[in-house]
């Protein structure tokens, strides 16, 4: 049995938000209220994903 692990992130500054996708198709939606709390968790995934996981939304 294989673990689940974090395939792609996609991360939206226009709407604070990150979306989380796992190998097996799991979607999970991170949503800030506040810009300390999104640059917090942005730093948190620039640290610890791959730069071949992260993406950026394009800008409306």
């Amino acid at each position: 049995m294989q673990d689940e692990y974090l395939s792609r992130v996609v991360i939206d500054p226009s709407t604070r938000n990150f979306y989380l996708y796992s190998n097996e198709g799991d979607e999970k939606v991170v949503d800030c209220e506040t810009v300390d709390e999104f640059m917090s968790v942005m730093s948190f995934i620039r640290s610890t994903a791959s730069d071949d996981v992260i993406a950026y939304a394009n800008p409306l």
